[in-house]
């Protein structure tokens, strides 16, 4: 089986990595559609957006400072007294090793700490205004994405019973390479659940603290726009065939 001899990768690696590919997956996710999504956004009352003059003058690596804020917001979730910067960067590195080379800071300076507890402190609003719409679930951090053939398993950022949310701290809308990747987490997903009889996620929420901007995407409908009118089943199966023929064309 592939399985046995490919290299295994994330799934937030193989959405970055092979686009081209996933083209054929998601032919219509091109700029049209993405546009025509983005149309859609809305910001939440009393979250304040951060001026870009001042993250452009921040030295720190701005995936660094922004992971920094996820992982602020997690830790302040846990427990709202947490003051421990020093295990917010060794947390947030350990991330960015995964994906990324990181940059490890030598230390934060005042005006980092003050950016990155900004951009906690508008994803925890966020988080917060979302739980409050599903008052019978609990909010999961880092939500199982199951693996499939060489892709291995991996964690989204956050969910709440049938909506997973991603986070995007970007300077711009949301673009193809988001959605390709919730669609992948979200197929994945479907595929453990026919062998494990488990609950999909029915919609995502992208959330973008850094520009208080935010986008509810269904995934049928996602599918339904993105792909060539195929499917659940139909979708998966291409998507299997896509990969493996991806990884004999590196051979």
């Amino acid at each position: 089986m592939p399985s046995r001899r490919l290299p295994f990768r994330d799934p937030r690696t193989v959405a970055r990595d092979i686009p081209g590919v996933l083209d054929i997956l998601f032919p219509r996710l091109s700029g049209g559609l993405v546009a025509s999504m983005n149309r859609k956004m809305f910001r939440f009352e009393d979250v304040a957006a951060i001026p870009e003059q001042r993250i452009k003058a921040s030295r720190l690596q701005k995936s660094m400072l922004f992971e920094l804020a996820v992982v602020r917001a997690e830790n302040l979730l846990a427990d709202e007294n947490d003051s421990n910067w020093q295990k917010c960067i060794d947390m947030a590195v350990a991330r960015q090793r995964r994906h990324f080379d990181a940059r490890i800071p030598d230390h934060l300076s005042e005006e980092d700490i003050v950016l990155a507890g900004w951009a906690a402190r508008n994803l925890l609003m966020m988080l917060r205004s979302v739980c409050a719409q599903y008052p019978t679930n609990s909010l999961s951090i880092g939500p199982s994405v199951p693996g499939l053939g060489w892709i291995s398993s991996g964690v989204g950022d956050f969910s709440i019973g049938p909506l997973l949310i991603e986070v995007k701290h970007t300077d711009r809308n949301f673009a193809a390479g988001d959605f390709r990747q919730v669609l992948i987490y979200w197929l994945l997903k479907y595929s453990a659940s026919l062998e494990r009889n488990e609950e999909v996620w029915t919609d995502c929420l992208l959330l973008n603290p850094r520009r208080n901007s935010a986008l509810f995407v269904n995934f049928d409908f996602l599918l339904l726009s993105a792909s060539a009118g195929l499917n659940r089943i139909e979708t998966l199966e291409l998507m299997r065939s896509i990969l493996d023929r991806d990884f004999e064309k590196r051979q």
